[in-house]
């Protein structure tokens, strides 16, 4: 049981510090030039950390109400088209917010209206990024709670005062998961936010290091970008302690539900509908009205770049989601407290956007001649690690430590208990 235990901490261990290894370059690159004197905040820096809030709390706030209340509406009402609109939140996520923009303007310029500001880049971020919200609060709705929602049921409480009294409190440690996760992509974002001409540090790194040649000032800005992640994610972790409940696994089965009838069902079905209506369809509607165009771009090649770039995100999906089981897992089974910090601390490569990863992992690579497409997947799993992550954390800690012991209490190994009982819960 050491044996194995030490194993797992060993890997999280080596995880973690592939992870960690292009922060550490960063923050290198940043105390050299501190030491050397030429770190200096640029002189539109102020008005780019000011953009970068403004953007983070607008989309923070817009996008957790939308994913929230689509997230208990979807989990504990019944209506019609309940389950295909429950499948239809997921298609923002293949809705890039660059291309939203983009197809955006676009139409705006054709109609006389000009798409730009921060309202606009707020809406696009917001519309894009609210299913990771979605993702983790109907979750929690559908699974914690019941015994609590059946009382207000029987109470005579309706769906309004029982989703506001019990179930959001207790999807609380999964709603900051989520729009911890929508906060980091507002941060990293570049092309929506050029698009719509909003002053952010993304687009102030790039600047910086392409345009004007300051490799230096780059890394100042993506070290402030750096600090605005810690906190999103040292906020995430703090509200998941504080706001912890547990599930005692398939026992409890699914929340109540609440049959919408009338003008509830129609303003039910509305408020699901229209957020993956305006995600897919503005950019359907530009390929409609530009088809001809399209159709001369599509060849060979094209396909080819597709179908490597299809292999590229699945292999890169394989092994982020490889390396956050052990991560929490490893978490979970040992009470380290250094443990716990270093998982914590292994999704900051999602902090550093991504063309200064790219350089990063170059500085790294090249004394050891890896391979681009090493490197290529190393940076995707080092992205995209802390969404992997966020989602297994915040369904562990509905499992209740009484299951592992258990467990272990019949002489199971952490690998057993892995299989036959964390896996089929989550």
């Amino acid at each position: 049981m050491l044996s194995g235990r030490f194993l797992l901490v060993t890997g999280a261990v080596v995880i973690a510090f592939l992870a960690l290894l292009p922060v550490f370059g960063l923050l290198g690159e940043g105390l050299l030039g501190l030491s050397s004197g030429n770190a200096s905040l640029r002189p539109d820096g102020l008005l780019q950390i000011r953009g970068t809030v403004v953007l983070l709390l607008g989309t923070s706030l817009m996008g957790g109400v939308i994913g929230t209340t689509n997230g208990w509406l979807l989990a504990n009402c019944r209506f019609p088209g309940r389950r295909w609109l429950r499948i239809a939140q997921l298609l923002p996520l293949a809705n890039p917010s660059y291309l939203l923009a983009a197809t955006l303007v676009d139409i705006g310029s054709l109609e006389g209206v000009t798409i730009s500001g921060m309202g606009w880049g707020i809406v696009v971020m917001a519309l894009t990024t609210y299913p990771y919200v979605f993702l983790l609060s109907t979750e929690s709705f559908t699974i914690c709670g019941r015994r609590q929602l059946e009382a207000c049921r029987s109470l005579g409480v309706g769906p309004w005062n029982s989703f506001r009294r019990i179930a959001l409190p207790m999807a609380l440690p999964a709603i900051g998961a989520g729009i911890a996760l929508m906060g980091m992509e507002v941060v990293n974002e570049y092309g929506a936010v050029q698009l719509l001409n909003i002053p952010s540090l993304s687009a102030g790194i790039l600047e910086a290091w392409r345009i004007e040649g300051n490799p230096t000032g780059a890394v100042g800005l993506a070290l402030i970008t750096l600090v605005i992640v810690l906190v999103l994610l040292f906020g995430e972790r703090k509200l998941r302690s504080r706001s912890r409940r547990w599930s005692e696994g398939v026992a409890g089965g699914e929340s109540p539900a609440w049959e919408l009838n009338g003008w509830r069902a129609v303003a039910a079905q509305a408020l699901a509908v229209v957020p993956p209506l305006i995600t897919l369809g503005i950019p359907l509607l530009w390929g409609l009205m530009n088809w001809e165009q399209l159709a001369t771009g599509l060849t060979p090649e094209l396909l080819l770049l597709t179908l490597r770039t299809l292999g590229l995100a699945l292999a890169a999906t394989l092994l982020a989601g490889l390396a956050a089981m052990v991560l929490a897992i490893a978490k979970r089974w040992s009470q380290a407290t250094w443990l716990k910090s270093v998982t914590f601390l292994a999704g900051m490569g999602y902090a550093i956007p991504g063309a200064v990863l790219a350089l990063a992992l170059l500085v790294i690579g090249g004394p050891w001649q890896l391979s681009p497409i090493v490197l290529l997947l190393w940076g995707y799993s080092d992205r995209f690690l802390a969404v992997n992550k966020g989602g297994i954390d915040a369904a562990l800690e509905r499992l209740s430590p009484n299951l592992d012991e258990a467990a272990t209490g019949l002489g199971l190994r952490w690998p057993a208990v892995l299989r036959r009982v964390h896996l089929p819960l989550l």
